[in-house]
């Protein structure tokens, strides 16, 4: 018997394999952002909300899926997902959502089903805007390791005490200032003294 607990879930896995959140896909799919939320998914009287057969279609064909391995995810086949926390690019450089070091904290978090990540602080930004692209464009999905080690050429995810949330390259760090290369043209690339950053974490996967 189909569920209305697995075709949910296999929505989230569809999302998931290409690198998006739910509001992604819908996005991608040209459907309101908020079709496949999950305060979508029940209605105000408490009663199961069925995704539409033409919103199925149109996150398919999105992502270039066929009915068949839709059915697949249905069934529960491929990688394992595990629950990462998720959070809009802008709204990151609010109060409340990190800790001292880098790491998730509070709540206003939502969560995005990553196959195969084994980080277990691990969380995921949602680009918003064209400010990063053509590196990462709007309703792009990072990943993010607030705990992974990170070298020279490596692409990161810098929080300032000011509250400015960026994504650059690091070319350089030193005890007295970080050197961050921008990934679009455009903006200008940046010096920031040590003093003045809370935090940086290296991006470790991206949807493209």
């Amino acid at each position: 018997m189909l569920t209305h607990a697995q075709v949910w879930s296999a929505i989230d896995r569809l999302a998931a394999r290409a690198g998006l959140s739910a509001s992604g896909l819908a996005r991608r799919a040209g459907l309101d952002p908020t079709t496949f939320n999950k305060s979508k998914r029940i209605t105000a009287a408490g009663r199961a909300r069925w995704p539409s057969t033409e919103s199925i279609s149109k996150a398919l064909a999105a992502t270039g899926t066929s009915i068949e391995a839709f059915v697949g995810l249905i069934q529960g086949a491929g990688t394992p997902a595990r629950g990462v926390p998720l959070l809009g690019f802008a709204e990151a450089g609010a109060g409340g959502y990190f800790d001292d070091g880098g790491f998730p904290a509070g709540t206003g978090w939502d969560e995005i089903a990553f196959p195969g990540v084994d980080d277990t602080h691990a969380y995921a930004l949602e680009v918003s805007g064209q400010s990063m692209e053509p590196a990462y464009r709007d309703g792009d999905v990072i990943l993010v390791s607030p705990a992974a080690p990170i070298r020279r050429g490596d692409r990161v995810v810098v929080k300032t005490r000011d509250g400015e949330v960026m994504a650059k390259e690091l070319k350089r760090s030193t005890a007295k200032s970080i050197e961050l290369k921008s990934l679009n043209a455009q903006h200008p690339d940046r010096t920031i003294a040590t003093e003045d950053v809370l935090w940086v974490a290296r991006i470790l996967w991206a949807s493209q």
